[in-house]
Formats: C-alpha cells, sequence, structure tokens
C-alpha cells in the first residue's frame, strides 16, 4: 500500500492534530477543556432561547426530518439521507431534500440543485443528491427559507428531509436521525476538546414528537445509546463520461480496471472508509486522501496516473471534457438499512402522507 501526500496546507494539518487528540483524553484536549466549556454554556444557552421562544423556530406546513451527526467530520450522512429518501418513498411519502451546500459562494441565497449544476455552484453533496436521490433538492444556509422554496416550486412534496441541520433551530422537526460512524463520539468532549457539536445524553434518544433516532452507519453500535444498523457499500463503478451520461460501463473494462492497480483519490472527511471498501472488493491501490470538499481546481495526482477511482462526491467537480492525464472512474458509495429502522421511522411520522390536493382536503359528504 502506498499513500501519497495530501494537498491541504496548515488547515488540513490542524484537522489531523484534532482528530488525533479527539481519539483520547491527552494533553492537546485537555488544555482545550476551558474553551469547550464556555462553548457548552453557548451551545446550551443558544438552545434555552429556542425552547422559551426568545428566539423563533418555525413550524413547516409539512413534516420534516433532519438527518445529521453531532460529529464534527463526516459520519455517512450523506449515502444515509438517499436511503431515507428511499424508505419515504417506499411508505407513500412524496419527499423533497434541503441542504446547506457547503462551499457556495453565496450560501445565503436558496438555489434549487439539478443533476447537471455546477458544485461551485450547489455544493458537491447536494449535486450527489439530486442525481442519486431522484427528488428534488434545494439549498441554502437558512433551512427554513430553502424549505419553503421547495414547497413553492414542488407543491407535491409533502415531507421534507434536511441533509445536516440539527443544530438548526430555526427548523422545526419531526424526526431527528443522528448518524454515527465507527469514531462513537470520540472522547466525549465538546468542541474543540473533543469532537462533539452537542451534548447527547440517553434520554434524548428513541422519543417521538420530535424523535432522536441514533442509525450507526458502520454496522455496528459505537455509543452506548439505542439505535438502528446500517451497512456502507460500494456501488456501481463507470468510468467518469458513463457516469455523467447515467450509463452503465460495459462488464468487461470493468474487468479489465479490476486487474490493474488504481489509485483512490477521496476528497472526504475520512477517506479511509473509502479505501478500506476497494480494497475488500479486491483491488490493488495506492491512496491519496485529500481535504473534505477538496475542488480540484488542480488535479492532485501525477500526469503519470493510469486509472484513478473517486468518489460521486469529486465527481461532480470533474468535467468529462477536461484532460485529466489518467483514467478516470467514479464508484457510488450506498447505505443499507436495517428493516427495524424504516418501521421506526414510520412511528415517529403522521399515520399517513398529509392531504396536498383541494379535492382531499374538502371531501364530499
Amino acid at each position: 500500500m502506498t499513500s501519497r501526500s495530501t494537498p491541504g496546507g496548515f488547515r488540513g494539518r490542524l484537522a489531523a492534530i484534532l482528530e488525533r487528540a479527539w481519539s483520547g483524553r491527552g494533553t492537546v484536549s485537555n488544555v482545550l477543556l476551558p474553551l469547550a466549556w464556555i462553548f457548552g454554556v453557548v451551545v446550551a444557552i443558544r438552545r434555552w432561547l429556542y425552547q422559551r421562544g426568545h428566539l423563533p423556530s418555525h413550524t413547516l406546513p409539512v413534516p420534516v426530518v433532519v438527518v445529521g451527526n453531532v460529529v464534527v467530520g463526516g459520519a455517512g450522512k450523506t449515502p444515509a439521507v438517499i436511503a431515507i429518501v428511499r424508505l419515504l418513498r417506499e411508505q407513500g411519502w412524496t419527499p423533497g431534500i434541503v441542504s446547506r451546500g457547503h462551499g457556495r459562494p453565496r450560501e445565503d441565497e436558496v438555489h434549487r440543485v439539478r443533476r447537471e449544476s455546477e458544485a461551485g455552484v450547489a455544493g458537491d453533496e447536494p449535486i450527489v443528491l439530486a442525481r442519486r436521490a431522484g427528488v428534488p433538492v434545494f439549498v441554502g444556509s437558512d433551512r427554513v427559507a430553502a424549505c419553503h422554496g421547495l414547497l413553492q416550486a414542488e407543491p407535491t412534496v409533502d415531507i421534507i428531509v434536511s441533509d445536516d441541520g440539527l443544530q438548526h433551530l430555526a427548523m422545526q422537526r419531526e424526526v431527528e436521525v443522528i448518524v454515527f460512524d465507527e469514531r462513537g463520539v470520540g472522547n466525549g468532549r465538546l468542541l474543540p476538546a473533543g469532537p462533539l457539536r452537542e451534548s447527547l445524553s440517553p434520554d434524548a434518544t428513541g422519543r417521538c414528537g420530535p424523535s432522536r433516532l441514533v442509525l450507526y452507519s458502520a454496522g455496528v453500535a459505537s455509543t452506548p445509546w439505542p439505535g438502528h444498523l446500517g451497512r456502507r457499500e460500494l456501488g456501481a463503478i463507470a468510468s467518469l463520461a458513463d457516469w455523467w451520461q447515467a450509463r452503465p460501463t460495459p462488464a468487461a473494462a470493468l474487468d479489465a480496471l479490476r486487474s490493474r492497480r488504481v489509485l483512490a483519490a477521496a476528497g472526504l472527511a475520512r477517506p479511509r472508509r473509502f479505501f478500506d471498501m476497494l480494497r475488500g472488493a479486491g483491488f490493488s491501490l495506492d491512496e491519496l486522501p485529500l481535504p473534505d470538499h477538496y475542488d480540484f481546481a488542480t488535479l492532485p495526482w501525477p500526469s503519470t496516473a493510469g486509472d484513478v477511482i473517486v468518489t460521486e462526491k469529486d465527481a461532480v467537480k470533474l468535467d468529462a471534457g477536461r484532460r485529466f492525464g489518467a483514467r478516470v472512474w467514479v464508484t457510488a458509495l450506498d447505505f443499507e438499512t436495517e428493516a427495524a429502522f424504516a418501521t421506526a421511522l414510520s412511528a415517529c411520522l403522521p399515520s399517513r402522507p398529509p392531504m396536498t390536493s383541494e379535492a382531499d382536503a374538502n371531501p364530499p359528504a
């Protein structure tokens, strides 16, 4: 196995230092602990202000399911959103998705995301959601405004799934799905001494109105809180050109790819999981971890690279007509939940989708 150097500069090095510190309660974490106490007080006061109505919290005309994580860094949230949208559609709902759209130049503006949208305008993960989930996707730092924009444009939508937004308390919600990976809660401390964005107590999970459901994306429970298991796996692999056109790549080409050594590049918060999945699928690879949301303005691999495999989150920033000095392949990251999760999610929502048509709202006597 070969691991190449990672572009990212000071921010990348700082993130690596903090991630190591958050796995335990060593010197770095202890030094930062007073700041974590201050952060905890600020978070508690903010939540209290929303609970008492001193800060406005808006109820949407349709149920809202928020999918997020209380731990900094990726935990498999985006694949979980896609899986939850699929479950809701199977249960008879017509969902839409809202997200922030990380890294957009005007995050305050509400923007509709389409399959062909540019990552610099819509954000990388929302484009993946638009391509994979097959439902309307709107982005905006103000989730309430994004929800209203979605509902105005798509009046048949009867439930909204928010990609992230656990701490966006201005938006009321029926269900919160908290996604954990194998890290669990790390050292259990709040930022910056630990990875937690908020405290999580056992009595905050598994209750309806609003509910907090825990979903473990690594297939095993990584915290003491009861929850449901999910499984991450590699999806279909396609050449970059085929992926943009949503067409399958010939099986012979994929078989030939597996016989060659490849470079795996990943602009994810935790690229190790991606590399391990590729290796588990039988690929012989070199690793190129990149900073989360890497923009690919500069190609990070050498011109001599033969075959490069990236995730869909990275592929949305790679124009198929661009010269890459390599054959670029794209793999989807899929997510499956156990059946009990679908049952628990359904139990926390209205018994049936709300009435949306005038005829339904005014049935004949």
